[in-house]
């Protein structure tokens, strides 16, 4: 197979231009008929109309008005606009506007809006207390510190090798993954997606909660739990946490109308006042204490040995890629929008570690200077400034206000970055005749509500460990579509070929639309960490399936990838460039290219109706 150069501009062929000049004298002809003409064929249609209408029941009728009426209407998927109006429930799934290429008009985001991105992603409450890991395995705070360094060192790694197929082909990680797993079984590698966006949208949703209680504390009094009567008799839940559970939610939706492009600038706000309140609460904390720090408080558990300490170490380097690894699959559903092919690249790999060992090292400060005053290791920055509550002065109500005020617009952001927007992207790719990305926003908002968040957290040692452990399903995923990418295909991707299940095609692979290379790698990714999983959520299974599962993104990662590796070694895909070898070359992006798509949509129905590439011509090139 030759392969073709990105960058495409599609020119019409003498057959479309004869189509077009006789569709154009046709409506010439008709619109200089006579008055008498026109008037008989307005009665022909209006009879036809009435009597198609007269065949068709009224509960029919009123069912296809209701189906018309919520479909989302395509703007640019055909040239025909008569086509744009209704597509079929596969056509709208192969391709539509929230899942096309991204143009170069809405790539807007340069390397400083990703630095802003991660600062707004890095200061809030859930990941205040990352450090908490490695202190309650019994590590020093320095260690912890290093640890951190190290773990969220390869967190960066690994998200910008996921965002690289996004950055240079812009496309999001529904199609990305289609080019590995297969145009159909894609749906199953969304689905883990939208199911882990859900609940920590409802996670999180909960935590912003907390952060509007201690707004209506520090206004009403310190005792609204109490005064509120409670009606709900749930040991979880009063009225009070609802109501505010609820204010939080509501004020959330106004900010998922809006498309993910348009959103770097609540990101670029989020990220300028979000520092300013954490270092803020972290010296005002430090004022309390008179500058006291009880470092050595840390340590509940005591000195341990040498071997705990090695595994310690390790399960405190995973923890970062744990809570990282739903961000690192879907990472082309943000890298798609990089004005350049290295906006998404350098600014990540240098700010994501950067910023998490920053809010680490707050977290470290802020506990132990609040040990000093309270003598208890607060990990959550809410639960400090709720006991500043207990001393009420206007000072103190003033300040606990508007720090959580800035903590809820954090959570507000982490939300959409992390949540809300992913869960919209993948659920286009799920039903997109009638779901966008606005629209899936909003149903992933009503499901976080509906899994009662609350509860979960009630046992949250327990809920926090097999959210973590869900990276054991997630890293088998991201390890096949690295090997995919770029040890097989060396960076090149045909994205005409990733919106089409036509026989024949790159990424359809059979009828079934499934690499059944993929799925077997997925599967042997899972299997050596699945009896450590059953073991974190208190399943009793031996001590070394949990040395395994310790190391467990690792492990599902780079197993998933080998295998992938060696089964397209014995059984070849197509899609391949022929100049690149499987094993022996290590260039891993030689074929990949930054493309321009302005024109993808008439690109792609030519490529749909002639199915032969030579009618595209790739001549005009635009690289980065």
């Amino acid at each position: 197979m030759s392969k073709p150069q990105p960058g495409t501009t599609y020119k019409p062929t003498e057959y479309d231009n004869e189509d077009k000049m006789k569709m154009t004298s046709k409506t010439v002809d008709i619109s200089t008929t006579s008055d008498d003409l026109t008037a008989s064929l307005s009665t022909i249609v209006s009879t036809n109309n009435h009597t198609n209408d007269t065949k068709i029941s009224k509960p029919k009728r009123f069912w296809n008005k209701f189906i018309n009426f919520i479909e989302v209407k395509q703007s640019e998927t055909s040239e025909n606009s008569d086509e744009n109006s209704s597509k079929s429930i596969l056509q709208a799934y192969l391709y539509n506007d929230d899942l096309a290429p991204v143009k170069r008009k809405e790539r807007v985001w340069s390397w400083n809006h990703y630095v802003f991105f991660w600062v707004a992603g890095a200061f809030n409450v859930n990941t205040w207390q990352i450090s908490a890991t490695g202190l309650q395995l019994g590590l020093n705070w320095w260690q912890t510190w290093i640890c951190i360094w190290v773990g969220y060192s390869f967190v960066a790694g690994f998200l910008v090798l996921a965002s690289r197929v996004g950055s240079n082909y812009h496309i999001s990680f529904p199609i990305a993954s289609r080019i590995a797993f297969g145009t159909y079984f894609s749906i199953w590698i969304v689905i883990n997606r939208v199911v882990m966006a859900c609940v920590w949208m409802g996670t999180l949703s909960y935590l912003g909660g907390v952060c509007v209680q201690l707004m209506l504390k520090s206004i009403f009094g310190n005792d609204l739990n109490t005064r509120i009567h409670d009606t709900i008799g749930s040991n979880n839940l009063t009225n009070f946490e609802f109501l505010c559970f609820m204010i939080f939610w509501i004020v959330s939706l106004p900010f998922l109308w809006f498309p993910p492009h348009k959103l770097k600038y609540v990101f670029t706000v989020k990220s300028a006042i979000t520092p300013f309140a954490a270092f803020g609460f972290l010296i005002w904390t430090l004022c309390k204490a008179n500058g006291h720090l009880a470092l050595r408080s840390l340590n509940e558990n005591g000195p341990i040995n040498k071997v705990t300490l090695a595994w310690s170490v390790i399960r405190s380097i995973m923890s970062a890629l744990d809570n990282f690894s739903t961000l690192i699959l879907n990472a082309p559903d943000f890298a798609r929008f990089s004005k350049t092919s290295k906006s998404s690249i350098y600014s990540q790999l240098i700010a994501l570690p950067f910023l998490y060992a920053v809010i680490s090292l707050i977290g470290i400060l802020s506990a132990t200077a609040a040990y000093t005053l309270y003598g208890i290791n607060y990990w959550s920055p809410l639960d400090i400034l709720g006991r500043y509550l207990d001393h009420k002065t206007a000072g103190n109500r003033a300040g606990v206000f508007l720090i959580s005020f800035v903590f809820a617009f954090d959570q507000l952001g982490a939300n959409l970055s992390g949540n809300a927007i992913p869960a919209g992207t993948d659920m286009t790719a799920l039903l997109p005749k009638f779901i966008n990305i606005r629209r899936g926003a909003y149903i992933c908002a009503c499901i976080s509500l509906a899994i009662c968040p609350w509860n979960l957290m009630a046992s949250s040692s327990i809920f926090t460990t097999a959210l973590s452990a869900y990276a054991v399903f997630l890293s088998a995923i991201a390890g096949v579509i690295f090997a995919d990418y770029f040890v097989v295909r060396k960076g090149y991707v045909n994205i005409f070929h990733c919106y089409t299940n036509k026989e024949g095609s790159y990424y359809m692979y059979n009828k079934w639309g499934t690499n059944w290379r993929a799925v077997l790698a997925y599967i042997f990714g899972i299997a050596p960490n699945f009896a450590g999983f059953l073991g974190s959520v208190n399943v009793v299974v031996p001590e070394n399936a949990m040395k395994v599962y310790y190391l467990n993104y690792f492990t599902g990662y780079l197993i998933s990838a080998i295998t992938y590796v060696i089964l397209v070694y014995f059984w070849p895909i197509t899609g391949v460039p022929e100049d690149s070898h499987l094993i022996k070359d290590l260039k891993w992006i030689e074929h990949e290219e930054w493309i321009e798509v302005e024109d993808f949509a008439i690109q792609r129905d030519a490529f749909e109706r002639y199915s032969d590439e030579t009618i595209i011509d790739y001549t005009e090139k635009d690289s980065v």
